[in-house]
């Protein structure tokens, strides 16, 4: 009976913490969405956290571009359909892989980096010294930051759509011989902008949102250690990518049904 009881206590204390930092979730989202932004402060931030991460954007576009090449031409080569490469290629970047993959190189990359920083300004008690002086840290230092993530995602995104298609385009076309014309015609009669390339383009937003909230969180509720900013920065990759796996199902069954 008592270790009854010690389970029903736990639970009950195990939900009511998970409440209380659901509503801390909440309010911090609140905060940061309606504070007002300085657009010096935002743009300045989307060069950190856009063009920064161009690079590991366009390597790893390009190769995913060559491998979606290779795989799918020896695939659609079995049936005597190696002309539709372009459509194949272009359907799987655009509606997955393009912001999927995005997002997930950019948690790596800008959100652990955003963490890392706001749990540093934490730690060293920068944050603090801005509210002494009468500024608030969320309106200075977390939003913009925030709308800056939530920018750079989709246009990211775009640059990772394209660059992909155009690495399978080199593997099809130059590589292995698929027809030019019909690498790009059969793409274009299949790629629709409505269903197609604007439901990705809104799986980046969503994303670009998750991302920046769950990364700014970590670095602004962290422990100010060095041990505490390390678990927070984990915990951003961690959440975020699972997070965005979990969201792709769902935005995926609502937009196609």
């Amino acid at each position: 009976m008592r270790k009854m009881v010690k389970h029903i206590e736990a639970l009950g204390r195990n939900s009511l913490d998970f409440c209380e930092r659901l509503g801390d979730w909440g309010v911090f989202l609140f905060k940061v969405m309606f504070s007002p932004v300085s657009l010096k402060l935002a743009f300045r931030q989307l060069f950190q956290v856009g063009f920064l991460s161009l690079i590991i954007i366009i390597v790893s576009a390009m190769f995913i571009g060559f491998v979606l090449g290779l795989q799918g031409y020896y695939t659609l080569s079995r049936f005597g359909a190696s002309q539709a490469l372009g459509q194949l290629l272009a359907l799987a970047i655009v509606r997955e892989l393009g912001p999927v993959v995005t997002a997930l190189l950019f948690a790596g990359r800008a959100g652990s980096a955003l963490t890392s920083e706001i749990g540093l300004m934490k730690a060293t008690e920068q944050l603090t010294a801005l509210e002494m002086m009468g500024v608030n840290p969320i309106r200075r230092v977390i939003a913009p930051r925030f709308w800056a993530a939530f920018l750079a995602l989709p246009l990211l995104a775009m640059v990772f759509n394209a660059v992909s298609i155009l690495g399978g385009y080199w593997v099809g076309v130059d590589w292995l011989g698929v027809d030019g014309g019909a690498f790009w015609g059969n793409m274009q009669q299949s790629v629709s902008f409505r269903e197609d390339v604007l439901n990705g383009l809104i799986k980046s937003l969503v994303f670009g949102w998750i991302v920046a909230w769950i990364s700014l969180y970590q670095g602004y509720a962290c422990q100010p250690t060095s041990e505490g900013i390390a678990r927070a920065t984990t915990r951003t990759v961690v959440y975020s990518s699972l997070a965005v796996l979990g969201f792709d199902f769902f935005l995926t069954a609502m937009m196609f049904k």
